[in-house]
């Protein structure tokens, strides 16, 4: 007669324990045995176009209480498409600035920068002022 404790006629010291890592998947499928997985579709980002315009965007410099500002004024379309481009431009640039009165004003002399972002997005550009 062999000495052990048996539980539902399994040798529980002759049993070997193995740890395995188990993956997010392989434990999802051993709690929901019967879950069908949904075909992946791939997310489809939506490229936002901007406003074609007739009329030249205005890239202009000026002081403000002693402090260097480039403004660009002169978008055509929607408030919403310009901030956006507002967006954009501080991001690249890496500067501070905002959407005000129908015009974006950036803070520093980055006339240059900002008029080669714009044409190549599309933009007819026309330097103003120095």
């Amino acid at each position: 007669m062999e000495f052990g404790i048996y539980f539902l006629g399994f040798d529980i010291y002759s049993l070997e324990f193995k740890l395995k890592i188990m993956d997010l998947q392989d434990q999802l499928k051993n709690l929901f045995p019967d879950h069908e997985p949904l075909p992946e579709d791939p997310i489809q980002k939506e490229e936002h176009q901007l406003y074609v315009q007739k009329e030249p965007m205005i890239c202009k410099f000026e002081k403000r209480k002693g402090k260097a500002t480039t403004i660009i004024e002169g978008y055509e379309g929607m408030d919403e498409d310009f901030k956006i481009l507002a967006k954009e431009i501080k991001t690249k640039l890496s500067v501070g600035g905002t959407f005000k009165d129908d015009s974006i004003i950036i803070q520093g002399d980055y006339r240059d920068k900002i008029m080669e972002i714009l044409k190549g997005k599309g933009f007819k550009v026309k330097r103003v002022g120095g």
